[in-house]
């Protein structure tokens, strides 16, 4: 089955790229890899998902979040590759979580992104990764991802 055949089964509309918000660009190609900038969970309504896990936001509203930040990086990779049958493998994923200096699950709300990437992309999805716990991320947003893919 095609990404794009998963993404429809899934009812996933992938969104047109966001303008960057500072001095950078949204995606680098470099050889046969795709960088992508950090992209910041925002709510179905386009406007930042604010709050902090472990105050404001629990687990399964960061995980959403997160899963909501995969679509548009996946929305990205297809600007920048034109073609998502193209991704070999999603590399790495850094995730950045807004908590509280109590909350230890940012392992698990970065699943909401991890998980859907393996929906989509199967075996091609699985990736290394990295989360972390910050103080704070731009806008006040709860979640912030960046990832590297290889192109086939």
């Amino acid at each position: 089955m095609s990404v794009y055949d998963k993404l429809e089964q899934l009812g996933i509309v992938l969104p047109p790229v966001a303008t960057p918000a500072a001095a950078y660009v949204p995606y680098v190609i470099s050889g046969q890899q795709i960088f992508v900038s950090g992209h910041i969970a925002k709510k179905p309504d386009g406007k930042p998902w604010v709050g902090q896990l472990g105050a404001a936001i629990d687990t399964a509203e960061g995980q959403q979040a997160a899963r909501a930040i995969a679509i548009d990086l996946i929305g990205t990779l297809h600007a920048a590759c034109g073609d998502l049958n193209r991704i070999k493998r999603i590399v790495k994923l850094c995730s950045l979580v807004n908590s509280t200096d109590s909350f230890t699950e940012q392992h698990l709300v970065t699943n909401g992104a991890s998980e859907l990437f393996g929906q989509i992309f199967g075996e091609r999805g699985a990736h290394a990764r990295s989360a972390y716990g910050v103080a704070q991320l731009p806008f006040g947003t709860c979640v912030e991802i960046d990832l590297v893919a290889e192109l086939d």
